[in-house]
């Protein structure tokens, strides 16, 4: 069986102002580089025996974080990075709201439709995220691997292990450094835990971000 312990990055100020990132390379808030230790010390007596990350560093930090706990190196995929939301990337959601009112309503309520301006779809997303955690299943078998990614990439790999379609990805909720658990064996995925906050001293945050 390989197991992937998945994991949103902390918290940036772009998702305190409610601003789009996509694959623009922002980094930890304050806040989000202590919810960034207490993710590792959360997962400091669990084996792991690789980390993999996107490359950009909000995720990067994240897992770094853990993985120096585990002495372990921290691998990077661009296969993780967050989707590229073209010229949305940078913008505030009201700002997105008040010059795409058509696109930004239908991202919120059929997701699945949406062709980012200038950037990707979730189809886009799903598929090389898939291709990554296919390869991790065979590559190492038997093996615990950390992997820390973003929103939409987690929201979409979810969906897509659970043979969900991705109209259903806001039904997913990814708060910053949650913990997700995935399990794969004999060409089965299971989810054994979704969106844990608990290292963070709560069940649930409350929080609902605007931007991703």
């Amino acid at each position: 069986m390989t197991r992937i312990i998945l994991v949103r990055h902390g918290e940036t100020t772009w998702n305190v102002e409610g601003r789009y990132q996509g694959q623009e390379d922002t980094p930890l808030s304050q806040r989000g580089l202590q919810q960034g230790q207490l993710l590792a010390e959360g997962l400091r007596n669990l084996p792991i025996d690789l980390c993999i990350s996107s490359p950009l560093q909000r995720s990067y930090q994240t897992c770094k974080f853990c993985a120096d706990l585990h002495k372990l190196p921290v691998a990077t995929d661009e296969r993780l990075l967050e989707i590229n939301h073209g010229t949305w990337e940078g913008v505030l959601a009201k700002d997105i709201e008040a010059q795409y009112p058509q696109e930004f309503h239908q991202w919120h309520t059929q997701p699945h439709l949406v062709q980012m301006p200038g950037g990707e779809n979730l189809e886009d997303v799903r598929r090389r995220v898939r291709a990554a955690f296919d390869d991790y299943a065979a590559a190492y078998p038997n093996q615990t691997i950390l992997v820390a990614a973003h929103d939409a990439v987690n929201k979409a790999i979810i969906c897509d292990l659970l043979e969900l379609s991705m109209e259903h990805f806001w039904q997913i909720k990814q708060d910053n450094t949650c913990i997700n658990v995935l399990e794969y064996q004999d060409g089965i995925w299971r989810i054994v835990l979704l969106n844990s906050t608990a290292h963070m001293g709560f069940l649930f945050s409350g929080i609902e971000q605007a931007g991703l």
